[in-house]
Formats: C-alpha cells, structure tokens, sequence
C-alpha cells in the first residue's frame, strides 16, 4: 500500500544532540543532573553532551556488541528504515532535513560519532548494555530519564505489558521521564499510551502531554 512504513522489529538508528533538545523539549539545566538515555543505540547524545561536561549514561542491548557489529547492524538498519521513509515520505514533514537523502546523512553522521566514542564510553562506563523494562540501576539514580523512538514508536511489536513495565521501571530509577514521540510507525497515537498514563495515575505518579517544538512525523 501507498505510504506504508513497516517494521518487523527494532532497529538501531541513532539522532543527535540538536534533535533530542528539540525532541524532548529540553532547556537549560544543571551539568551535574544524570541523564540516562534508554535504548539509546547508535544516538551522538551522550557523546555530544559528554562532550560539553553532561553527565549522561546510555543503555541499550546494542552495546554488547564490538565495533564492527554495531556499524553492520547500523548499515542494516539503514536500508529498512530509507526504504520506508521513501515509500512513506508524504507523512513526514521536511522543512528541517529537506529531503530523504538529507535526513539520511544527518542520521549517518550521528551514528559515525557513536562509533568513534562507543569504546571510550564502554571503558567510562557511560554506555551500558542493558535493556528495558529492567534497567541495572539504583531507585532515583537520575534527574532525568530519556526515551526516543522506542516505546511507543514500536507500539506493533511491544505489547501493552512491555510499556507499562518500561514506563514505570524509568521512573522508578529517575526523577523525571520523557518519551518521544507518542505516534507508532503507522503515525498514529499509541494504543498504549493510555494504559501507560492509567499506570503511572495508579502509582501516585503525575503524566503530562506536552507540545515540544519538533515535527517529522506528521502530527
């Protein structure tokens, strides 16, 4: 079908620092709060924010891997998620990346800083190989709890149980969570959006929806 974007599984790619500001509606705030950044894969974010004196640890299955491995999945995924985006491209907004080629070199290059600094930050400690919904950290461990393209995002593969357990284990080791975007591959709201807000509402937990200045998908 005209405009289909499909997935059958998660995929490795990665953003940059610009775009999680802007993805998560993040202003200026303190170099000593700990960001954690869930199923963070081939992201620049923590290098770029390291980078910058943040203190920022990602964690994600992905980091188990060695170098090369990291990048063939990267080149993998690459293929699917263009292909996909070509197929699809009148649901996306282009006034940033222009054009597919554009937002692909965007996406390469962020995912080229994650390969230069994946080894350093393994040895730093400030990548982690770990996965949702059962994070290897302390209850209130950071400030702030990122999410982007992943919950939600994989609302056909992950079911409503995985959510909700994902959801709550970051506010269980964080202060605050985020998650961007709330629209599955189909560009539409998540159907497990709702039973993820009813979690955290039945523990004691305060949900907001929140307009942030970023739009690629369509809505």
């Amino acid at each position: 079908m005209t405009g289909e974007f499909k997935l059958d599984d998660v995929r490795p790619w990665g953003r940059n620092r610009v775009e999680y500001l802007t993805f998560f509606g993040l202003g200026a705030f303190n170099r000593q709060t700990r960001i954690l950044d869930c199923a963070g894969g081939p992201s620049s974010f923590n290098v770029e924010m390291t980078r910058l004196g943040f203190r920022v640890t990602s964690v994600d299955p992905l980091y188990r891997y060695s170098k090369a491995v990291i990048s063939g999945q990267i080149s993998l995924a690459g293929e699917a998620i263009m292909a996909g985006v070509r197929r699809a491209a009148s649901r996306f907004v282009w006034t940033e990346y222009r054009s597919p080629e554009t937002l692909e070199a965007v996406r390469m290059a962020a995912m080229k800083h994650l390969l230069e600094d994946c080894e350093d930050g393994l040895a730093e400690g400030r990548y982690v190989a770990a996965s949702l919904p059962e994070l290897p950290f302390e209850d209130g461990s950071f400030g702030l709890v990122l999410c982007s393209h992943f919950l939600f995002t994989y609302s056909a593969q992950l079911d409503e149980a995985f959510h909700v357990a994902a959801a709550l284990e970051m506010a269980r080791v964080g202060r605050e969570v985020r998650i961007f975007p709330l629209l599955d591959l189909d560009g539409l709201l998540s159907p497990q959006l709702a039973p993820v807000r009813a979690a955290m509402d039945s523990h004691g937990l305060n949900a907001e929806l929140c307009r942030v200045p970023y739009e690629f998908q369509k809505g």
